[in-house]
């Protein structure tokens, strides 16, 4: 009975340490370092910025134009057409933001997915859920981002 229950516990033990072998893990990301370190994020960063300055040029020369009318008809009108004129500007500003938020987040997740694969990891978390463990694979995604026609 003795060589039977220690025969189990081996079987037991060596199943759950073949088990654990086989559990390829969870790897978590740095969004914010991948992005950074990503040419195309900082590219398209830089386009939405350039988009953003030009609404507030756009505005001081408004505010300018406003300064040298005359009478209240003609700034009622002004007000009423710059603020049409920048609810245009406005709405074209959002879609290319989020446009350029999602090209880049999207090429960021292939190239996770991708090291997702050639890790043999389970799952990939944002590194702020983590709170031990795992494996960091944000340099990983930032080298397959500069090494392929991410």
């Amino acid at each position: 009975m003795k060589k039977f229950t220690l025969a189990a516990l081996l079987i037991i033990t060596g199943l759950l340490f073949g088990l654990r072998a086989n559990a390829a893990g969870v790897g978590y990301i740095d969004y914010q370092k991948v992005q950074e370190n990503f040419s195309f994020a900082q590219q398209a960063i830089k386009e939405v910025d350039a988009k953003a300055l030009e609404m507030q040029q756009f505005m001081v020369d408004k505010e300018r134009q406003y300064k040298s009318l005359d009478t209240p008809l003609k700034k009622q009108n002004f007000e009423e057409q710059t603020a049409r004129e920048y609810k245009m500007k406005e709405d074209a500003y959002m879609r290319l933001r989020s446009q350029r938020e999602e090209q880049v987040y999207n090429k960021i997740q292939a190239a996770a997915k991708q090291v997702l694969v050639e890790q043999k990891l389970d799952a990939i978390l944002d590194y702020r859920v983590i709170f031990v463990g795992g494996v960091d694979i944000s340099d990983l995604v930032i080298q397959k981002l500069r090494s392929s026609q991410y």
